[in-house]
């Protein structure tokens, strides 16, 4: 600081940026760390097919089959029997609830049939089959 503006009684304005710069790389580490950690979920194999994108801005619910044999209701492990059961419960609060459902190709036909036939009869009409955009190729 300067001597002769102490002496006037007028203070120097100036913004002390280290700590603001300190907090930034701190939040930068943060959400470096954690975005792979929110990237997770369950992989699989879709088949590919010519299709449009998933309109629409609600939530929606995702059954996936995986290539175990495994089933989810958006990325929560269940049994045939449990997916029923929540799906009946959303199907009477929501009865124009739409369900997606995604299946690995390599998974047996008949786990499919039966997860299809399971959501049917929880209730939901409608059903939409998520499949990965085909190549151009072919």
């Amino acid at each position: 600081m300067d001597a002769s503006s102490q002496r006037n009684g007028s203070t120097i304005a100036q913004i002390n940026v280290t700590p603001l710069v300190d907090v930034m790389l701190v939040l930068l580490v943060i959400f470096m760390v954690t975005a792979p950690i929110i990237q997770q979920g369950v992989q699989v194999n879709l088949p590919a097919a010519r299709s449009s994108a998933i309109p629409g801005t609600e939530e929606h619910l995702v059954v996936t089959v995986a290539k175990n044999g495994k089933i989810y209701l958006n990325d929560n492990l269940m049994t045939l029997d449990q997916l029923g059961g929540k799906l009946r419960a959303i199907a009477k609060g929501q009865p124009d609830k739409q369900v997606y459902l995604r299946a690995d190709q390599d998974v047996r036909y008949g786990l499919v049939m039966k997860t299809i036939a399971e959501i049917k009869q929880a209730g939901i009409e409608r059903l939409g089959m998520v499949t990965r955009p085909q190549s151009e190729e072919g």
